[in-house]
């Protein structure tokens, strides 16, 4: 979607913004046409988003455990062996790192395009919301956006919802046109997020999902705030 193209789409999406420009739910009886192509899985909803992210933490621990009981029973058997439980432990305390690492891939930057469009993007995408979303999005790079199924942080290549309460934040990857200016992707994407969320969550690829903190470590600096903001919004 290029920026004339997203600017023709944004008429509605800017009414909405109205009252969304701080964050708004999606609007009501729309569904994205890219569900389609994943007809195979069911919508998300908050229950099925709650059963995937404790499936999550199971396969987590189904990954940790083993080495952190090698680690356990080596020492048992024989407390000389500690050199060798002690690699166990670092790969029990790894896996979960590795996986937080890969969430925190879907907000990294991508490449930019030429300053003109990139300027012109990016006042488009602020024409979509309030006050306090541009300035976070000047400081991270990150908008914010408050749904039914929590608060979103919209990328130029993923998202990342921090789930009502705080206390837990899924990495959503999508699929956008890498040779657009990347306000014009994140623009792509948040109007696509407020089209149909639980369509938006159903079309995306889950990369990590787990604890804030987790994530945090593995996030760029300057994304760090935004996750920050956001999950205090998650806990108001």
């Amino acid at each position: 979607m290029s920026t004339a193209d997203a600017a023709a789409g944004a008429g509605g999406a800017t009414r909405a913004a109205g009252a969304a420009g701080t964050g708004g739910a999606a609007r009501g009886g729309a569904v994205l046409p890219e569900t389609a192509a994943v007809y195979w899985r069911p919508r998300l909803d908050a229950e099925r988003l709650r059963r995937r992210g404790w499936a999550w933490t199971a396969t987590s621990l189904a990954h940790c455990v083993p080495f952190m009981a090698t680690a356990v029973l080596m020492l048992a058997l024989e407390p000389l062996a500690f050199p060798v439980a002690a690699i166990a432990v670092v790969h029990a305390w790894g896996i979960p790192a590795l996986y937080a690492n890969r969430g925190a891939g879907v907000v990294r930057a991508r490449r930019r395009v030429g300053a003109g469009p990139e300027r012109i993007a990016l006042g488009l995408l602020g024409d979509l919301v309030g006050h306090e979303a541009r300035a976070l999005h000047a400081r991270t790079g990150l908008m914010l956006e408050r749904g039914t199924l929590g608060v979103w942080l919209v990328g130029e290549a993923g998202a990342l919802l921090v789930r009502p309460g705080g206390r837990r934040v899924d990495c959503w990857c999508v699929r956008v046109d890498a040779d657009l200016p990347s306000a014009d992707r994140t623009a792509h994407l948040l109007l696509a997020l407020r089209e149909d969320e639980a369509g938006f969550a159903t079309v995306a690829n889950l990369a990590f999902s787990g604890a804030p903190w987790r994530l945090r470590r593995r996030l760029p600096a300057e994304r760090r705030p935004a996750l920050q903001v956001a999950v205090a919004a998650a806990r108001a």
